[in-house]
């Protein structure tokens, strides 16, 4: 029986994308310089004929070109980022001839005729610090645009993450200058198969297991290796990431370049095109619903849609209204849109202040902008804001409060009162517009409001992808007599609510969250006894081993019982407010000592609020503080381990090496 060796593997694999359009050529057979990486014929070539009627000059091509190799290796993230901006967004050249205009360039043909020249290159030597031959390159009009290094599964000396440190650590020491053009890259052994962003982490390599996105079941071992080939080397989906789907943010100080997964990509594309379909006036408005589990990265579909709507033909430049419902959300929304300008084609991304704020801005544009705001500064009134068929609203976590529509009427001795829901608010004020919804609770109030469900992407997908690791969720009882008197002050306090306009599926959620909460989980015994049980465990599991960082959180049911909860925890274990400069034997690199601060082992993180007493008040700290939380709490050599939160930290709140949740909370 003959063995799955590398080579047989990079046979199979040159077969596979030959099967899809890409010619296999031996590196030995191009004529090169053996230190350039370009194949300087292939892009001469390609822009000699696509800009042939502009009459672009054999001198320009070779300035076109020089402008790419003079980018230097050695500040690689900036070259690449710039790199890979002339190649999705195109730049303009200016000619030789000032006398002529100047030619707007694009070095990939991303139009349906795809009149572009692949070779999928292998034992193609490069000279650089020292020689080094990839298995195999992906040229795209003579650019390397895609890299992969192949492992055998049979051997146990040599796995997948052999191939990924060859990519990250030896080819970009000794052969930096290829990766200056590099889209993404490929690591397999025929079994995993993964691509990822050549300045991600191991963990942010992923497999691609579905083809055109419509598959009920993803794709494991040969069979991804299949769907990787067929589903991302098809050449319009690889033009459309290459194009659309690659992130740099406008300023990063850790070299970030975000790469789609696959569900960002499929829901992406349905999503848009379900847009276009269900536009006004012929539509509905209905853009569509998209349900995604916790950890799926919603917040980049929804920054990778906003970049097919802005750069879309068929949408004229929209202007698109990004809505949350929680102000957390809105800041980190806020945080990522803003920095991400450039990427999404319109300099006017923006949070507004308030619903006069947001009023003035419509009114005085027709088209563009990007504004970040919360579903609750649509309340005061139902004044127009614009009508315009071109704005699109896309709403974060819709379930929650942007589903009610109707009208509420009180009357009482002071007359009829009417109300309405904040999704009647928000409708009244932009009639015509398009709306889309992000949750990950697709009721049916949602679906009437937004549409169906467009595309899914479950819990148990995402930990099979290995997106989100398997977590272990503590749920903890306790037995008590319910005071009725109590139980009716909080049914007639919710009633008042519903008057007031708060969606049925807001009031019914928080009816389960604060009558529960507050009545039978508030009693000091039992927060003693939740306390020592909560000690007892988590120190079994540091002890076991079975915490990879010793990183917990403990969701509470109201912010009285985090406090006290809090307080609790310290008198049995008063060593954990100690701050320390790292966890415990840690040794630090140059650049963790600037970024890992000293922290206590146990925080509360929650906003705080003019009545909290001052000791609470002073704990909590204002924004800024809780932002530093947030970024110490994400590493992993950070002392701060525990965290007790009510309602952050909740969505939108990614930690790898969080492996354990504790849920106080119905």
């Amino acid at each position: 029986m003959t063995q799955f060796t590398e080579v047989k593997l990079e046979e199979a694999i040159l077969h596979l994308l030959a099967e899809q359009g890409y010619p296999h050529v031996l590196g030995k057979s191009i004529q090169r310089d053996p230190s350039e990486v370009l194949i300087k014929e292939d892009l001469h070539a390609f822009l000699s004929q696509k800009y042939q009627a502009d009459k672009l000059t054999d001198s320009e091509i070779k300035q076109i070109i020089r402008q790419l190799e003079t980018k230097p290796a050695s500040d690689l993230y900036e070259s690449n980022k710039a790199i890979m901006d002339m190649v999705s967004n195109g730049f303009v050249f200016k000619r030789e001839d000032r006398n002529k205009k100047d030619l707007f360039i694009e070095l990939i043909d991303f139009s349906k005729k795809d009149q572009n020249s692949y070779k999928l290159v292998n034992q193609l030597e490069i000279t650089g610090f020292e020689p080094r031959i990839p298995d195999a390159i992906l040229y795209v009009n003579g650019l390397p645009l895609v890299v992969f290094e192949f492992k055998s599964a049979i051997r146990e000396d040599a796995t997948i993450h052999d191939a990924y440190i060859q990519l990250t650590v030896r080819y970009k020491r000794d052969i930096p200058e290829l990766f200056k053009y590099n889209a993404f890259c490929i690591i397999s052994d025929g079994v995993n198969n993964k691509m990822g962003s050549f300045f991600a982490d191991y963990e942010f390599f992923y497999a691609w297991r579905k083809v055109t996105g419509y598959e009920s079941l993803e794709k494991d071992g040969f069979n991804s290796l299949h769907t990787l080939i067929q589903g991302l080397f098809n050449s319009d989906r690889l033009r459309d990431v290459i194009r659309n789907f690659i992130y740099f943010p406008d300023k990063s100080h850790k070299d970030e370049k975000i790469l789609c997964r696959y569900p960002q990509f499929y829901a992406t594309n349905k999503l848009y095109h379900n847009i276009l379909k269900h536009r006004k006036p012929d539509g509905d408005g209905k853009g569509g619903t998209y349900f995604g589990a916790t950890g799926c990265g919603k917040s980049y579909t929804m920054l990778f849609l906003t970049r097919l709507l802005m750069k879309s033909v068929d949408f004229s430049s929209p202007t698109i209204v990004l809505i949350t419902d929680r102000t957390d959300l809105d800041d980190q929304l806020s945080t990522q849109f803003t920095n991400a300008k450039h990427y999404i084609g319109d300099e006017h991304v923006m949070s507004v202040e308030s619903r006069a704020d947001l009023r003035e801005k419509l009114q005085n544009r027709d088209s563009g902008g990007v504004f970040l705001t919360t579903i609750h500064k649509f309340t005061e009134d139902t004044q127009l804001l614009t009508d315009r068929e071109n704005v699109i609203c896309i709403s974060d976590e819709a379930h929650r409060s942007q589903t009610n529509l109707d009208q509420k009427i009180k009357v009482s001795s002071q007359g009829v009162k009417r109300s309405y829901g904040f999704a009647k608010y928000l409708h009244d004020s932009l009639p015509n517009a398009i709306y889309v919804g992000f949750t990950g609770t697709p009721i049916d109030a949602t679906l009437d409001v937004f549409g169906e469900v467009v595309d899914a992407y479950t819990m148990t997908e995402s930990v099979k992808d290995d997106i989100t690791v398997k977590i272990v969720y503590e749920g903890r009882a306790a037995k008590v007599l319910l005071d009725k008197s109590k139980l009716q002050a909080v049914e007639d306090y919710y009633a008042k609510c519903e008057d007031e306009g708060a969606s049925d599926y807001a009031i019914d959620q928080s009816k389960k969250t604060t009558a529960k909460m507050n009545v039978i989980l508030g009693d000091p015994d039992r927060i003693k006894a939740l306390a020592a049980d909560f000690v007892s465990h988590y120190e079994s599991r540091i002890l076991e081993g079975a915490s990879v960082k010793g990183k917990a959180l403990f969701v509470c049911s109201n912010r009285q019982i985090a406090y006290a909860f809090y307080q609790e925890l310290l008198t049995l274990r008063p060593k954990w407010a100690t701050i320390k400069t790292c966890e415990d034997g840690a040794d630090l690199s140059d650049k963790e000592k600037k970024e890992i601060k000293p922290m206590p082992r146990l925080n509360l993180v929650m906003t705080r609020s003019k009545y909290d007493p001052d000791e609470l008040y002073k704990l909590l700290g204002d924004k800024s503080a809780r932002k530093e939380l947030d970024r110490q709490f994400k590493q992993a050599k950070s002392n701060f381990k525990i965290a007790i939160v009510v309602d952050m930290w909740l969505t939108g709140f990614d930690v790898p090496f969080l492996d354990t949740i504790y849920i106080d909370k119905p």
